[in-house]
């Protein structure tokens, strides 16, 4: 079987759920004996190219074009849709994210295929891939597969593998091979316009290495504050769960959950939580997960490495006095 990834670029900088996917296509085609190939798209990628190039896949295809310097949906499905025919995978795989929503459906229908979006995991049954998707807020799982001849297309949720498990090539670099497409200015139907900025305040915790997560056990808006100085002194973001952004004690952009975002750091502190599965679904990924509750049957320990039953109020300031005196 064939693997290509589409990685995921904007303004030369690469999104790191691409190299979440990439993780998973290299762990599928270890489980199906299969290969993978990567490609990038846009404007000025041979940068980005070589970096791919360093990676584990058979070959790089970069895809270059003045039309494509901008993104679009049409742009990128009529030269993907190019590549794909030349390149005939068997699996197309994305990183799930705003843009492959828009355009990657579109993409899939162009080749008369469906897709399976959003995925959390697979399983190879005797040869077959079946890909699982959370349902009804991650309440319960659904088991998918795909019906009918190759391509068939896929993305994973953010999360979902982890980045830093992306296998290295073990001769140094891959051979990159640039496609060519056909690309014409009325086959563009949208005019892009400025790339949609976040607040300063706005923070992408998909990209945070630590994050100090604090959920009900905190009590007041005032003790915020406690969990905010040890997260300085780990050098991490705050977040939380769900009830304290609903009342307005951090700001919705901080929410982990499946109503929030959904991470995969090294570290994942959790501070009087109890681990609802709504807020699970969107930190189970990471790397190390310490949980201190006072609760000793929390859920929260059942998927945490490191369990702590105490008081957060002493831990906190005992934490990050140790923290302190450490640097």
């Amino acid at each position: 079987m064939k693997i290509l990834v589409i990685a995921e670029q904007r303004q030369g900088k690469w999104n790191n759920t691409s190299f979440e996917t990439l993780a998973a296509a290299q762990q599928i085609a270890m489980d199906t004996s299969s290969t993978v190939s990567a490609v990038v798209i846009g404007k000025g990628v041979t940068g980005l190219a070589a970096e791919l190039a360093g990676k584990n896949v058979a070959e790089v295809l970069p895809v270059e074009h003045d039309l494509l310097e901008a993104y679009t949906p049409d742009g990128y499905c009529v030269a993907l849709s190019q590549v794909i025919a030349s390149a005939k995978p068997d699996l197309v795989l994305f990183p799930h994210t705003y843009q492959v929503r828009d355009f990657a459906p579109k993409l899939a229908a162009m080749s008369g295929k469906g897709m399976i979006g959003d995925c959390v995991g697979y399983r190879n049954e005797g040869g077959k891939l079946v890909f699982v998707r959370q349902m009804f807020q991650g309440k319960t799982a659904a088991d998918v597969t795909f019906q009918g001849p190759a391509p068939w297309f896929a993305s994973f949720q953010a999360g979902a593998f982890r980045a830093d498990l992306v296998a290295t090539h073990p001769s140094g670099k891959a051979p990159v091979h640039a496609q060519s497409v056909a690309l014409k200015p009325e086959q563009i139907r949208t005019r892009p316009l400025d790339l949609f900025k976040e607040a300063k305040s706005a923070v992408d915790l998909t990209q945070a290495p630590l994050i100090v997560a604090i959920g009900r056990g905190i009590k007041a808006p005032e003790n915020i504050p406690q969990a905010e100085k040890l997260a300085k002194a780990l050098g991490g973001e705050i977040a939380a769960s769900r009830p304290i952004c609903d009342e307005g004690w951090l700001p919705m952009e901080r929410q982990i959950g499946s109503s929030g975002q959904t991470v995969a750091p090294k570290l994942y502190l959790a501070l009087g939580i109890s681990g609802a599965i709504q807020h699970v679904v969107g930190m189970k990924g990471a790397r190390t997960i310490v949980a201190i509750n006072k609760d000793q049957n929390a859920p929260i320990f059942e998927i945490a490495d490191y369990g702590v039953v105490g008081d957060i109020f002493e831990i906190m300031p005992a934490l990050t006095e140790a923290l302190e005196k450490a640097k």
